[in-house]
């Protein structure tokens, strides 16, 4: 090994605390790990020279006998020359992580780690009056669970499974990767440590059944459509023992009203009236999601007037206050008049006052000489 300095190696003060020691070895034991850099030589050694470095100033009394007689002090107690240890780095999981070392330090570990389950996700349609007032639903979700005769083995609980015969049961094989030792999932038994000899008869080796669970979906007041609720744990299984559930995500598909329209949390429909009820003014009953509601609409109301109903909107999801509903009037005009309606439209034309008369009396006020 070479004799440079130990803290030029890993590029760190004298002084280097040991957050900034590992910070700098993970830094260049990533940069120039052999699996990064295969058939290069010079990456090789500058890898053994920034572990051999790290060895010896992570160790508080290596350090201090480095620091007092150089190389010479920890030369044969794992570090300089002709004393460097490989042994001492078959477990570098803590600092360089899963990507090369497969679940790294303690055997194992990464086979004991509980894995969740899938997120499921359900589309839902619900009417459009459902969305505005809230309600329950029940829904039959289709989910994989663990077979209840093997319990998710996928085997016969008598003599079913049997060791591994590749990683004899540890559920991960080692080879020697220069002086490291790498570990990685076995690829025979997918990290489990046994495989099956004897299928499960009830799930024939899967180890899970399809079913439909039931639930009950509460759908709040004030929902819109492409809306996602999630229910929490009710996704799919675990196929592992111990492993939590995932998430089911509802996702709401709201049909269309065929009188009223939402626009965010307001509601919007049209009311149409005649030209005698826009001019002389009118009451028209309107049914809204609240009950019957009674529309005053003012005399002389002009096509496309807008009347605003405070609070008679979409319940908001956050709670406490309320969109408003827009009534739209359309002001529709006869197309076929009786000889009667014909007559008092004409006689109403000869009294109408023109554009440039303005000593005559108002439209208004004849029209409702006429209709009244």
């Amino acid at each position: 090994m070479s004799q440079q300095d130990y803290y030029e190696v890993l590029g760190v003060p004298r002084n280097a605390d040991d957050p900034t020691l590992k910070s700098a070895y993970r830094k260049l034991a990533m940069a120039h790990h052999p699996d990064r850099n295969p058939g290069d030589a010079a990456a090789e050694e500058k890898f053994k020279a920034a572990a051999e470095a790290y060895s010896v100033l992570s160790d508080s009394q290596k350090r201090a006998a480095y620091d007092r007689y150089g190389h010479q002090g920890v030369s044969g107690a794992g570090g300089g020359a002709g004393g460097f240890d490989p042994n001492a780095f078959t477990d570098f999981s803590d600092i360089l992580g899963d990507f090369f070392f497969g679940g790294g330090g303690n055997q194992g570990r990464q086979r004991q780690r509980s894995r969740s389950g899938d997120d499921l996700r359900y589309d839902l349609e619900i009417s459009f009056e459902d969305s505005i007032r809230g309600t329950q639903v029940d829904i039959q979700v289709p989910i994989l669970e663990p077979c209840g005769r093997c319990t998710g083995t996928g085997a016969e609980k008598e003599d079913g499974l049997t060791t591994c015969p590749t990683c004899r049961g540890r559920g991960e094989v080692a080879y020697q990767q220069a002086f490291l030792t790498i570990r990685r999932t076995c690829g025979t038994c997918n990290g489990r440590g046994q495989i099956v000899r004897r299928p499960c008869k009830e799930c024939k080796g899967e180890g899970h059944q399809r079913v439909n669970r039931k639930l009950k979906v509460t759908i709040p007041a004030g929902v819109s459509d492409g809306i996602q609720l999630r229910v929490s744990g009710e996704g799919q299984p675990s196929m592992q023992a111990g492993g939590q559930a995932g998430d089911l995500y509802v996702v709401l598909r709201v049909k269309e009203h065929p009188i009223f329209e939402r626009q965010d949390y307001d509601l919007h429909c049209t009311v149409p009236i005649n030209i005698a009820q826009a001019v002389l003014g009118t009451e028209v009953d309107l049914l809204t999601f609240d009950g019957l509601e009674t529309i005053k609409i003012p005399e002389g109301t002009q096509p496309g007037t807008q009347l605003r109903i405070r609070g008679k909107g979409v319940p908001r999801l956050t709670g406490g206050t309320r969109g408003d509903l827009f009534v739209h009037i359309e002001v529709r005009v006869p197309d076929r008049l009786s000889r009667e309606q014909k007559k008092i439209f004409e006689q109403l034309a000869e009294t109408l006052p023109s554009e440039n008369d303005p000593e005559e009396k108002g439209i208004l006020d004849k029209v409702k000489d006429y209709f009244m």
